[in-house]
């Protein structure tokens, strides 16, 4: 009843002037880096309490709970597509959840969608707002995989499942009125990562595309962005730490969690990779970006200066975020279109 409260005061609060939301967050407007973050976003984080538990404290249970309870308040009137139905697919050791949106006029595209939540929170319900405003604003369908969780399953078992969704989803994409040759591949946040990581390691079959929303590249600690945004905007760098001591990636493997350390980044399929300006993650996926297209690969990047991390799950309270969801799916049917043509 908190949340639904709260997710009608914001949802009214959106309609006002941005100066009534500035001077109703207490703090004059908030410009870092040469971006100034969005009064509704302004507004939001004002909000929190500044005794706020991190994103898996106090424990990780709760943390779901929370994580699931709070992205189902915020996401406001549900998007309508085709249809959506649940269904299981063939996983790396046991069956994983899916769900597929289908769109409402025929499309050979189909994207296999993996959330976010830093290998340890989401699932379905979580990114459902998201994956239906991908799949009716892009005109494509689309498969969004539970994938196992950490830290009862920790790396690769998250990948493994996502390298096994794909291929599924290759050899299956028919039974969902989709074309074989046209199954892509996205996520955001640890979504994004698995989806890049399975780009590099699925070479031979690889998907025809990649979308990759706000992702984690790089494991270290020197980009200008964990400094700047490491407290107080939607992803700190507590929480990332958090979620790494889960995911548990031994060293001899970071190299492989890691795409931006990869040493060939050549031959990989065309990238949309979307950053959030107030973002710890957004230099380096930048960064990304821009490894790949030195590498030669077709790369589109592309910068929502205003929002931060986490920024799809708040569509129903903040127009800005709305916007920028939508921009994106249709982003991304302008380049699955260009691949198509290619």
């Amino acid at each position: 009843m908190r949340d639904r409260t709260r997710y009608l005061i914001l949802r009214a609060i959106s309609y006002l002037p941005d100066r009534v939301k500035i001077r109703m967050s207490g703090t004059a407007p908030v410009v870092v880096d040469g971006q100034r973050l969005d009064p509704q976003l302004q507004l939001i984080r004002s909000m929190r309490r500044e005794n706020a538990p991190g994103l898996v404290e106090p424990n990780v249970e709760a943390a779901r709970r929370r994580y699931h309870r709070e992205t189902l308040a915020y996401r406001g009137p549900v998007t309508a597509v085709a249809a959506a139905s649940d269904l299981e697919i063939e996983g790396a050791e046991s069956p994983l959840p899916a769900r597929h949106y289908a769109p409402r006029s025929p499309s050979d595209e189909l994207t296999v969608y993996f959330h976010g939540g830093g290998f340890v929170l989401g699932d379905l319900d979580t990114h459902d707002e998201p994956c239906r405003i991908l799949c009716r604003e892009a005109g494509i369908h689309v498969l969004s995989v539970g994938y196992r969780l950490a830290p009862e399953h920790p790396f690769p078992a998250a990948l493994e499942d996502a390298a096994a969704a794909l291929r599924w989803a290759q050899t299956h994409a028919a039974t969902l009125d989709a074309d074989p040759r046209r199954v892509s591949i996205g996520g955001d946040s640890a979504g994004a990562n698995l989806s890049a990581v399975v780009c590099h390691e699925s070479r031979t079959h690889p998907p025809c595309a990649q979308l990759l929303i706000y992702p984690p590249t790089d494991g270290g600690t020197g980009w200008q962005s964990l400094e700047l945004f490491s407290e107080g905007f939607f992803l700190s760098r507590k929480d990332r730490a958090a979620f790494s001591r889960h995911y548990r990636v031994p060293e001899t493997e970071r190299v492989r969690a890691s795409p931006f350390r990869n040493s060939d980044l050549s031959k990989l399929p065309p990238a949309l990779v979307i950053t959030a300006g107030f973002d710890i993650l957004r230099d380096e996926g930048e960064a990304y970006a821009k490894a790949l297209a030195g590498a030669g690969n077709v790369t589109h990047s592309r910068r929502y200066a205003g929002v931060g991390h986490g920024f799809i799950h708040l569509t129903g309270v903040c127009r800005a975020a709305r916007q920028a969801m939508v921009s994106i799916a249709r982003e991304w049917r302008e380049l699955l279109h260009a691949t198509q043509l290619n």
